[in-house]
């Protein structure tokens, strides 16, 4: 059954492989000597290009000789700043993950659980000499559907990985975050965006040509007859499917995408579709409370679900099963997934190292696979201190307290919402590092040298753990990512924001860095993230995580006028010819920068009470503060996986994290004195203030 991504969270950015090994040798060493991770203060001075004027590019002032000299690594499609403390937590990982994996475990402890599933992953050898064997039972299954009910009856299914016209996820319910909701939503796509199937774009034109292609070729891998008509057929359905989808600016807005159903609306709503069927393998049929998150597309989609012939569904679903088990079959069907998601969708020249896809494997890009809290107890042990809890919490509490003085002085917000807004920061809970209690595992068997059944076990043991407390109080303990993850997130209906371990590390964050500089880089990703209770749609829940209105309408009028002069800004922005930001689709992540950057800034000023920072290597501290922002978004892309971004992620492109938020934070003007005239200056009228 396809699981839907609802967390807005943190994009990575981009930087050379040789760096990447360099930095992070330094950064161990540093430790233990109490240096800075990353040159002298925490700043790297030889990446900066300093030919370029920080008025007419501060992106490429800060990073530019880095960016001249930076290869992408093969088996990358961008590198930079976040890719490459991604590297070293991967590296991290993988280290805990050998040593459990290189001794006998105890039976049914986490470490017997993580290195079973590891090991099985990297026994290509035994994979290959199973061939279809451990598949050809789904396969049958799906070989053997003949009405329409059944071909539901199979998209329900947690334990055969497929896909289908509609998707149901696990959520929290927008309008009571304290209790559990089921979401149903558009789904159906093998390619990133409905734009991939739908824009006339030479590019995307080509890319469609290669999808094509790709599915012939895992048909005909699988022995399915007529694979180049079935493949036909299934770029037409998915077309459709395409045509009817919401396109992913509606996607963002909360009012538009919370509809409330009972089970018996639902059914009559989308009546094309036998819900009956689908959520008969689920458990779900006792349940009475549904979220429609598209209600127009879903309805569309229930009839050509029913229009679509049992045949054209059949070699659809064997596709995608196909498609999404690629990584453990035979290695002919690994290749082929990489030509065409790899090569063809991000511009990768060459496959990953297979330790480093099997870490994949167990914890998810975003820490979201079913072992990825069992992998983080391992990972913390080694990799996180006390410390480094009890620094960052006090970044966070002047973060929080320029927010406030902030808040307190806005000319554009009333005293009603103002009030509000305090509530809403005073109320936020801040997670640092790891889980204060970490899930059970107790009742999830991995077995030695089988890659298939583990995936299995695991992702239908993670579906049931989650079933069986729909009924139960939510549990606001748990994390939406694992501690080994590189990144951050802020969480509307519990009002919390959320820094796993891993992101807690040079260039980001460093204890003995200057100051100003971990203000700038983590100051900012902790301002970004809190700033997302308060973006366009953050903003539309109040302190205790409800969806609903608490802005005056005045205020909420002044506020639209903002975002929509700097939507218009980062629209503006053109990546590749003719490729231009969406900036409305962008604006949350947007405004979370601009927010982050803007607080960060201030925090810093809290935290030097009054005290002039020194002067070093010629940059002053507030000077600092901007160059740690930039360094943070250090990034290089290719071609095709700036096209995925800028089509289908919520992120802008990091030129323009850097560059389109510097230029409206009056800070900056001041600490480089920036001049009219220079390409990224605005009028003092004309830069976006929101925090």
């Amino acid at each position: 059954m396809p699981k839907l991504n609802r967390r807005a969270l943190m994009a990575g950015a981009v930087v050379t492989l040789a760096a990447a090994s360099f930095a992070f040798t330094l950064e161990r060493s540093a430790a233990a000597s109490g240096k800075p991770a990353i040159g002298t203060w925490g700043f790297d001075l030889a990446s900066m290009d300093r030919s370029v004027d920080p008025g007419d590019d501060f992106f490429h002032y800060v990073n530019g000789t880095w960016l001249k000299n930076t290869q992408i690594p093969p088996d990358r499609a961008s590198w930079g700043s976040f890719q490459m403390l991604g590297a070293k937590a991967e590296e991290d990982t993988r280290t805990v993950i050998t040593r459990v994996a290189s001794t006998p475990q105890k039976p049914g402890s986490i470490e017997q659980k993580v290195a079973d599933f590891y090991n099985s992953y990297l026994d290509t050898k035994a994979i290959d000499a199973l061939g279809l064997k451990p598949f050809e039972g789904d396969l049958a299954t799906i070989a053997g559907l003949k009405t329409h009910e059944e071909v539901a009856r199979v998209m329900g299914r947690p334990d055969i990985p497929t896909n289908g016209p509609v998707g149901v996820n696990f959520g929290i319910d927008q309008k009571k975050p304290d209790r559990y909701s089921i979401e149903v939503a558009q789904a159906g796509l093998g390619m990133p965006d409905r734009d991939y199937y739908l824009k006339p774009d030479q590019k995307f034109v080509e890319t469609r040509a290669a999808y094509r292609g790709y599915v012939e070729k895992m048909l005909t891998l699988a022995n399915y007859a007529d694979a180049a008509a079935n493949a036909e057929a299934i770029l037409a359905l998915e077309t459709k499917i395409a045509e009817v989808q919401w396109p992913l600016e509606k996607l963002r807005d909360r009012d538009l995408t919370y509809n409330p159903k009972t089970w018996a609306e639902l059914k009559t709503f989308a009546g094309e579709f036998p819900w009956d069927d689908y959520f008969q393998p689920t458990g779900f049929n006792a349940q009475t409370f549904f979220v429609l998150d598209n209600p127009e597309p879903v309805a569309a989609l229930a009839k050509l679900f029913r229009a679509t012939p049992v045949a054209t569904w059949r070699a659809y679903l064997t596709f995608h099963y196909l498609n999404g088990q690629a990584d453990i079959m035979p290695t002919a069907f690994d290749d082929a997934s990489f030509e065409f998601n790899g090569k063809v969708i991000t511009g990768q020249q060459q496959k990953r190292d297979r330790w480093k896809r099997a870490v994949l494997a167990l914890t998810g890009q975003y820490g979201g696979q079913p072992l990825a809290e069992a992998v983080g107890q391992l990972y913390v042990h080694d990799n996180f201190t006390p410390q480094a809890k009890a620094e960052v919490k006090e970044l966070v509490d002047n973060i929080l307290a320029a927010y406030r003085a902030h808040m307190a002085n806005l000319e554009w917000m009333s005293a009603e919402t103002r009030a509000a807004a305090m509530r809403k920061v005073n109320s936020a809970h801040i997670k640092i590092g790891f889980p204060d209690k970490w899930r059970d595992y107790s009742a999830l068997q991995v077995k030695p040298g089988d890659a298939y059944g583990n995936r299995q076990r695991t992702q239908t043991w993670d579906w049931n753990r989650q079933a069986s407390r729909m009924a139960q109080t939510a549990d606001k303990g748990e994390w939406g990512m694992a501690p080994q993850t590189v990144n951050a997130y802020y969480n509307a209906q519990w009002n919390e924001i959320v820094f796993p371990a891993a992101i807690l590390h040079a260039p980001f964050f460093d204890p003995n860095a200057d100051p100003a500089i971990n203000y700038g880089a983590i100051g900012g990703v902790i301002g970004h993230e809190m700033g997302h209770g308060f973006d366009d749609q953050g903003a539309k829940s109040d302190e205790n995580g409800v969806l609903h209105t608490w802005w005056n309408q005045t205020d909420i009028d002044r506020f639209k006028v903002k975002t929509t002069a700097l939507a218009a800004q980062y629209s503006s922005y053109e990546p590749l010819p003719g490729l231009h930001v969406n900036g409305v689709f962008t604006s949350g992540e947007n405004m979370g920068d601009l927010g982050g950057l803007t607080i960060g800034y201030a925090a810093y000023q809290i935290h030097m009470q009054g005290k002039k920072a020194p002067v070093l290597d010629g940059f002053t501290g507030e000077q600092r503060v901007f160059l740690g922002w930039g360094q943070v978004w250090r990034s290089l892309y290719r071609d095709e996986a700036l096209r995925a971004q800028v089509t289908s992620n919520v992120h802008s492109p990091a030129p323009y994290r850097c560059n389109g938020v510097v230029r409206n934070v009056d800070g900056w003007y001041d600490a480089f004195s920036i001049k009219p005239g220079t390409k990224l200056y605005l009028a003092p009228q004309d830069r976006v203030h929101i925090w």
